[in-house]
């Protein structure tokens, strides 16, 4: 019952703003080090190492009004992940006139999770879940991308009841109204995102909700969908692919979806691993490498430039927006010395 989300969103300038932690609460590093490093213990280091990083963006800033209201984004996280480990995507698209609904998902597939019981604003917990001995990991996990899924349509219809003029609460109690985003929304303009075990659940959406124009699909893990529901996908997808992540089988389900819609783009960047698609890929080199063992040879920053310019593209082109992120055109066609369409497995940066 209900939704757990961080919103990423044009706001107006405010001397002295506040900065939200990264890591919202110490309970998420425990969280993470069990579904990372498979090491709750670790949990006391990492936060010591991560716990006081923060967002370089306005807390609770003040919205910017827009006559012709913004296009949505709802955003999906990958597995082990919660809402705010995207940041930086999810910045970079609001700081270009979106507003990006950053859910976490409560189907265990979050590094954890919580909710709030609306009698007694009580928190309850819900801890990352490995696929049970003796259950089939498919089964496990396409019951988990179903559940996604349907949690991002219920993110849209709560943005559809704000926008018509209805009351919503919020149980965290923040001092944010969420009314103020009743005429500032486009909901005919509207995609849905994700990164990994989100990459698969945006693609999924999109047969559960025809209000969806496109979906952009990072690094998707296409494992846990089933194989009659490709067919179903009626809408364009931008699959964004790293280097080192993606198998043949995986590409070929990507390519199943390109041969039955000429819009859909299957791109990769070069240099890139599955971790650069996040905010893991900010942290210092030694700290990163530790927890992850891979580090990327394309810059962080140049990473997060590439596709968040790719998605822009995709996105003028199946919201029609008045935006000209038209000129990233080329990246979507596989243009530029760091990007490569449907890029062979293995291959060595341009």
């Amino acid at each position: 019952q209900g939704l757990f989300l961080r919103l990423f969103y044009p706001c107006l300038p405010r001397a002295g703003a506040a900065e939200p932690l990264w890591i919202p609460r110490s309970e998420y590093c425990g969280g993470l080090a069990d579904a990372t490093l498979g090491r709750r213990w670790c949990s006391a280091l990492l936060s010591i190492a991560i716990g006081s990083c923060k967002v370089p963006v306005s807390w609770n800033g003040p919205f910017k009004p827009c006559s012709t209201g913004y296009p949505l984004i709802i955003f999906s996280h990958g597995l082990g992940a919660f809402r705010t480990l995207y940041s930086s995507v999810c910045t970079e698209l609001a700081s270009w006139g979106f507003v990006v609904a950053a859910l976490e998902h409560r189907d265990h597939s979050a590094a954890t999770t919580y909710f709030c019981t609306a009698e007694a604003g009580t928190e309850q917990w819900i801890p990352f879940q490995r696929v049970p001995q003796g259950q089939k990991q498919f089964y496990f996990r396409n019951k988990q991308v179903h559940q996604r899924a349907q949690e991002c349509v219920r993110a849209l219809r709560l943005f559809q009841g704000i926008a018509a003029g209805r009351a919503v609460p919020n149980t965290l109690h923040q001092d944010w109204d969420l009314s103020v985003l009743k005429d500032n929304l486009d909901l005919t303009k509207v995609a849905v995102m994700g990164h990994s075990f989100g990459g698969v659940t945006a693609v999924l959406t999109l047969v559960k909700e025809p209000s969806f124009r496109c979906a952009v699909a990072l690094d998707a893990w296409m494992f846990p969908l089933e194989n009659v529901l490709y067919p179903e996908v009626p809408k364009p997808v931008l699959f964004i692919n790293t280097e080192k992540f993606q198998t043949p089988e995986s590409v070929a389900k990507m390519k199943r979806l390109s041969s039955r819609n000429s819009q859909t783009r299957i791109v990769t960047v070069l240099g890139t691993v599955h971790e650069s698609q996040t905010d893991f890929a900010f942290l210092p080199g030694r700290l990163f490498s530790l927890i992850f063992g891979t580090r990327a040879t394309l810059e962080p920053q140049q990473a997060l430039t590439i596709t968040s310019r790719a998605a822009l593209a995709f996105l003028h082109r199946h919201l029609k927006l008045q935006e000209e992120f038209g000129q990233w055109d080329e990246l979507l066609e596989g243009g530029g010395d760091s990007v490569v369409p449907e890029a062979p497995l293995g291959r060595s940066r341009l």
